[in-house]
């Protein structure tokens, strides 16, 4: 804290990053013996920004004119404001966190959100880049008023935005909750893989359009879950059982499947997923993945071929709340610090039920309930909405020797 007797200095230093800038910004300063009550660094495509808050007893200009001839010395410039704003209280300010995600991120597409922003009164403290692949990822902290109000209007708006200009502007309260999250839940069909399964499977008995038409009544919310599910599996009497191996070996994860999981994993998650897909083809995903636990349903199979019925509790809309609240008690993790990511009207309750609800390039009936929704196709922008760069990504994955990127289409 400064006292009356102290003078604070905002000292920007820019110019080409290489080593020891730091170092010789830092001998000037302990020359004249200053406080540092504030610093912050960022490197753009090579070229450094460097900011240093400091509150000095002394002649404040002579402390300006040695910092600039410490920073001529290794050609850089710096820009100095005296009697500057303790930024302490600016960093405690900032409410939320908004993750910017898109292929690409224009700046019209920016300036929009810049702009949205300003009109609701939210203010945007710090701004680092988390991703550039497999899409550019921005996370902005800001500063919004407090009150139900401004939650609700800054939610409204970035849903708004993300509809409009063509990027995702995901929002989430900072603070400790952000960080504290333990356990992620996944939707199966459609999310940790690509198509839904029965639809693969109702292929192999002829009746693919006819169930495909009741899947989409169901994720639509216009169709009971259980119904529609049994209805579907109907259409799945007499199948061989062998077919149930052979659509297992035809799935295909998400683009950033593997990595979400693999990078949750590191990081002491607890990841599993909730499906009202079947056990027998599902096991061998969870196997694959190293999954920590899984709910579904069970198809039933009698003399090696499937009856068109499932056994046993359906896991419907209800029940995948009622697993994902089963597991979570099960590693002892509290609700608010669980992550639900889905994409139909049945996966509703379950993420309405955990601390984050994702809507992965979902449906209108999840979009309006969850928390925050993405639109991109790669599953692993999940991990940038909740603080993971891909910079920290690549670098674990080179500890184990498996970066790769895969090339995009456009």
């Amino acid at each position: 804290m400064t006292t009356s007797q102290h003078t604070s200095v905002l000292m920007t230093v820019t110019g080409e990053d290489k080593p020891g800038v730091t170092s010789v910004l830092f001998a000037a300063l302990t020359a004249h013996g200053v406080d540092i009550l504030d610093v912050e660094q960022v490197v753009i495509r090579g070229r450094l920004v460097l900011g240093v808050l400091v509150a000095t007893e002394g002649d404040p200009e002579h402390l300006q004119e040695s910092v600039e001839q410490a920073m001529a010395t290794v050609g850089m410039t710096v820009d100095v404001e005296i009697d500057a704003e303790d930024g302490d209280a600016a960093r405690l300010a900032s409410t939320h966190v908004l993750v910017v995600l898109g292929r690409p991120v224009t700046a019209r597409s920016f300036t929009e959100v810049a702009r949205r922003l300003a009109a609701i009164n939210v203010n945007i403290d710090s701004i680092r880049r988390v991703a550039d692949y497999p899409v550019t990822g921005l996370e902005l902290h800001v500063s919004a008023p407090e009150g139900e109000e401004a939650d609700a209007a800054l939610t409204s708006e970035t849903t708004e935005l993300s509809a409009r200009i063509g990027v995702d502007v995901a929002v989430e309260r900072t603070g400790l909750s952000r960080r504290a999250k333990r356990l992620v839940v996944f939707d199966v069909d459609s999310t940790l893989v690509q198509g839904e399964v029965i639809e693969m499977l109702a292929a192999k008995a002829g009746r693919e359009d006819e169930v495909r038409r009741v899947t989409e009544e169901a994720m639509r919310g216009e169709l009971d879950f259980e119904e529609s599910l049994r209805r579907r599996v109907q259409a799945l009497a007499g199948l061989p059982e062998s077919v149930l191996g052979e659509v297992a070996a035809e799935l295909e994860l998400t683009p950033g499947a593997r990595t979400t999981v693999r990078t949750l994993r590191r990081l002491g998650f607890h990841t599993g997923v909730v499906s009202g897909g079947f056990t027998q083809i599902i096991d061998a995903l969870v196997d694959d993945l190293g999954l920590d636990f899984a709910a579904a349903n069970e198809l039933e199979v009698v003399d090696g071929k499937l009856t068109g019925q499932v056994i046993g509790e359906v896991v419907d809309r209800p029940g995948k709340a009622k697993a994902l609240r089963r597991f979570a008690q099960e590693f002892d993790v509290p609700h608010g610090q669980c992550v639900a990511v889905g994409d139909g009207a049945n996966d509703i309750d379950m993420l309405s039920a955990a601390g984050l609800g994702v809507a992965f390039n979902a449906k209108p009936a999840l979009r309006e309930v969850a928390d925050t929704a993405l639109s991109v196709p790669f599953l692993d922008a999940v991990l940038f909405m909740l603080g993971v760069t891909r910079a920290e990504v690549e670098s674990a994955d080179a500890e184990d020797g498996v970066v790769r990127r895969v090339p995009l289409e456009d």
